[in-house]
């Protein structure tokens, strides 16, 4: 059974006498431990009608390049062959997904869509539930406790929001079921030209989209390989999770979170296939996966200027103001920052992790934004910056935990530290602290190896 709470009607309007349910597949790009497919394969078997899943490929999505395209459409690929292996059509279409939407709605008794947090993601969906003449119903699968299940408002704090989610946990971790289809629909003529993913070269040389970011070697696109990735991570590098995460010369990431924001892995299942492990090799993770990544949709979804510098709480806005007249003794362009052309070593080294690789180190990324903010002119010259470079390489940016941690560099989800020059009570992090913690010559060769 799928919980009521993970469903929303969008709009009152009566089941059409069409021949099709349709599901809008958008943000969970998964055939698999996705509650709004298996609620679109049960309302079509109610129906008596034939399941279509459609896919909307646009290229003009918010700063999306050949980088994050190319692992998309690997996923894409996937899910159509996992799709057909269960009996289930799928059209892919290359047409601004809200637009190709409302176009097969004509075809469709009923329409579910997954549920997106994004400015963009919410604007698409109040436009079909506006404008289709059937039932669109919203199903939320990407996250393990449905945002407003979680909470009510903007948390100010993991600490806050910790407690929450820990007495609403037990309701929302049951296993979800694959449906089976009653009728079959990959072999229906869909009157619409079909975008081809079969060839990934292909489909984007199609594109009309930025091509200068190149997609990385290091990350394959799909549930498939992040299935992998996650059976890997659970052998060998789990039980020393709590202990090694934050060293940035080893290698104890889970590498979940370019696959979490495609929704090509669900969340509910990486932690179902936790629960039987020891509960102390667990625990560090599992903050990671729920806690902190829920609030960071916690943020994105009740903060509508979750991708501006007028996110930040006022104390941080308010103390890094009254510092912005200290001065500063490097400043560097967008471009300088971009090329990793400062003077710190360790800074440059973490951004071309992220050039080469689509990803960061989660606490080489902290240190990242944080001197970002030391080296710019003003605080909000400093936030487009690091959301600019985050969102244009990292194969999980434009996602609501990167605004939430781009805005944790700012003072987000924080508390007021000591005060100093430029950073006022924000927390401060400098090289001494690097290398006091950890043995960066090991990160510094790490990275030196990817070139």
């Amino acid at each position: 059974m799928i919980s009521q709470e993970r469903v929303k009607i969008l709009n009152d309007k009566h089941v059409v006498d069409n021949p099709y349910v349709v599901y809008w597949m958008q943000s969970s790009q998964r055939a698999e431990y996705n509650h709004a497919l298996e609620y679109a394969i049960h309302e079509a078997n109610s129906l008596k009608k034939p399941l279509i899943v459609y896919f909307g490929v646009t290229d003009s999505f918010p700063e999306a390049n050949e980088r994050h395209y190319y692992f998309m459409l690997e996923g894409l690929k996937e899910v159509k062959a996992e799709l057909a292996a269960r009996n289930i059509g799928m059209l892919i279409r290359k047409v601004s997904p809200e637009i190709g939407a409302l176009e097969i709605s004509s075809l469709a008794a009923l329409m579910i869509v997954d549920r997106g947090y994004l400015r963009i993601e919410r604007q698409w969906r109040d436009f079909l539930s506006l404008n289709a003449n059937c039932p669109v119903i919203q199903v939320e699968t990407n996250v393990i406790i449905p945002v407003e299940s979680a909470s009510i408002k903007e948390e100010y704090s993991a600490a806050t929001f910790r407690a929450k989610i820990s007495k609403k946990l037990d309701s929302f971790i049951l296993p979800l079921n694959d449906t089976t289809v009653n009728l079959p629909s990959t072999d229906l003529e869909i009157p619409f030209v079909e975008f081809d993913v079969d060839d990934i070269e292909g489909a984007v040389a199609q594109l009309e989209i930025d091509k200068a970011v190149r997609p990385v070697k290091f990350f394959k696109g799909g549930t498939s390989q992040a299935k992998k990735l996650l059976e890997d991570f659970i052998l060998k590098k789990l039980p020393f999770y709590g202990k090694y995460k934050n060293e940035p010369g080893l290698d104890y990431s889970s590498e979940m979170s370019p696959y979490l924001h495609f929704g090509q892995i669900s969340p509910l299942y990486i932690f179902r296939r936790l629960m039987d492990l020891n509960q102390d090799d667990k625990k560090d993770f599992l903050e990671e996966l729920i806690v902190r990544r829920e609030l960071g949709v916690n943020f994105v979804y009740y903060n509508l200027k979750y991708d501006s510098y007028r996110s930040i709480p006022s104390w941080a806005k308010s103390t890094l103001e009254k510092h912005e007249a200290d001065d500063r003794e490097y400043l560097y362009t967008l471009a300088e920052l971009e090329q990793a052309m400062t003077h710190d070593l360790y800074w440059n080294t973490a951004q071309k992790e992220m050039l080469l690789t689509g990803k960061m180190h989660g606490y080489m990324r902290m240190y990242w934004g944080k001197k970002i903010l030391e080296w710019s002119a003003t605080s909000e010259d400093a936030f487009e910056k690091a959301l600019y470079l985050n969102n244009k390489y990292c194969l999980d940016g434009r996602d609501p935990n990167s605004f939430a941690g781009v805005a944790w560099c700012f003072g987000k989800h924080d508390r007021p530290w000591k005060e100093r020059e430029i950073f006022g009570t924000v927390r401060y992090m400098n090289s001494k602290g690097l290398d006091r913690k950890f043995d960066m010559a090991k990160y510094l060769d790490k990275i030196d190896k990817l070139q």
